[in-house]
């Protein structure tokens, strides 16, 4: 199983040295990728950016938007934009898009939050269009030209049956993100993707990619949970409390054993994303990826 991490991007105060400390210790190894998420509301850096920023930093690691949130945005610009990562990369992106879950983040950026899962099927096929080098109906040609054939690979956030049924007819792959690493619950996602491009008639099994939230910073257990607490409070306090208090993966045990348990499911890569932004966080997991 490969081992990703994501760069830190919700936390204040942090600065382009330590995007660039990251990234040098993630080129390094033992990872195989790096990725960042789409925040708009509430503290956060900016996705394409920081991807942007480290693929210039990196030279081996995949680099993964995960997840881009496509209905808030145009399907061409982001068609350029991830094309024009590709190139920067030198066609190491893979990419990982969903439809989110915040109607906030869709109201900032004047996006209707509503027909999103249709509109995503919608988008991927202009984007598909653009990176073949196709023309859409009276424009000029958009470029620029991935690197990658036809572009990158296309995994999916979903995790209802609906989501995973319609978007097994065009992707290649599901993410499949359990907050506590729990491994059951991820296998459920496996199953469901397999079962649905089989109903679809797709010639190649879905790409596995499985993550879950840790800390192994100072104080982890307690960073953990504020994390998760802030990251859930938009959807009431007491649900993201209870949720918070749930947390395991703060200890070294804990993470071996949920990284063992998943990659026994035949997960292919995983993601990892850390609660803080301290450079402990990656440093330490880096360790412990390679004791394993």
């Amino acid at each position: 199983m490969k081992i990703g991490i994501c760069l830190p991007y919700m936390q204040s105060g942090i600065s382009r040295q330590d995007f660039k400390d990251w990234c040098h210790i993630i080129d390094q190894g033992p990872f195989y990728s790096l990725s960042c998420g789409e925040r708009i509301t509430g503290y956060s850096y900016e996705m394409r950016n920081i991807l942007a920023f480290a693929a210039a930093k990196t030279e081996r690691v995949k680099i993964i938007p995960a997840l881009y949130v496509l209905p808030m945005h145009s399907a061409v610009q982001a068609a350029k934009e991830i094309a024009t990562l590709d190139i920067l990369s030198e066609g190491r992106v893979m990419l990982t898009v969903g439809v989110g879950g915040r109607e906030k983040d869709y109201q900032a950026l004047d996006a209707s939050f509503k027909n999103r899962f249709q509109r995503m099927d919608d988008q991927i096929a202009t984007m598909k269009k653009i990176w073949r080098g196709e023309r859409l109906d009276g424009l000029e040609e958009i470029g620029p030209t991935p690197i990658q054939a036809g572009g990158p690979a296309i995994l999916v956030g979903a995790m209802g049956p609906k989501s995973i049924n319609r978007v097994s007819k065009w992707a290649d792959g599901l993410y499949s993100f359990a907050m506590d690493g729990n491994a059951d619950l991820i296998k459920h996602f496996f199953d469901s993707a397999d079962s649905a491009w089989q109903v679809s008639g797709r010639e190649h099994k879905p790409y596995r990619m499985a993550g879950f939230w840790y800390s192994l910073s100072n104080n982890s257990k307690t960073a953990l949970g504020n994390y998760v607490f802030d990251y859930l409070k938009t959807f009431g306090e007491k649900d993201a409390r209870d949720i918070a208090n749930t947390m395991t993966m703060h200890d070294p045990s804990a993470i071996k054993d949920g990284l063992d348990a998943i990659e026994a499911l035949g997960c292919d890569e995983i993601q990892l994303v850390p609660a803080t932004a301290d450079i402990s966080e990656v440093d330490r997991l880096a360790n412990l990826i390679a004791g394993r």
